[in-house]
């Protein structure tokens, strides 16, 4: 086998065992408050969802209008998202005494949840090619 069809065979092996990947996936805040920054993690499966470890994470700077991210060439697949308006930027989101959020919070889907974060099932939606996800900061 001469060398160019070798480069060549093996250029169409690692093609092949490339995972397919989704254009984009656009999270809008339509209705955030013009201060602080918003905070958006992307999960690829339940249990990363569960443990809280998020494939991608963003944050935006709303005090300046940001209240749009693309996270592009995600793999296709399902994904959630958990977000929450850090109003006074200090990085964390601020609860009650009781451990109830005092910031707006949201999760894709403008899922809820009870007692608790939305569960997955509910957050979750399917990501190929392009994806936009209006979410409602509550």
């Amino acid at each position: 086998m001469k060398f160019s069809a070798l480069i060549l065979s093996a250029a169409v092996a690692a093609l092949a065992a490339a995972p397919a990947f989704a254009a984009d996936l656009t999270v809008v805040f339509p209705d955030a408050a013009a201060e602080g920054r918003i905070m958006v993690a992307v999960f690829d499966s339940a249990e990363a969802y569960q443990a809280g470890r998020p494939a991608k994470a963003a944050q935006l700077d709303a005090a300046a209008g940001e209240t749009r991210i693309t996270f592009d060439d995600l793999p296709d697949g399902d994904y959630a998202v958990r977000a929450f308006h850090d109003l006074n930027a200090d990085g964390r989101m601020n609860t009650n005494p009781f451990g109830m959020p005092t910031e707006p919070f949201a999760f894709s889907n403008n899922a809820v949840g009870n007692m608790g974060p939305a569960s997955w099932d509910r957050a979750r939606f399917p990501a190929a090619g392009s994806v936009e996800q209006t979410i409602t900061l509550k």
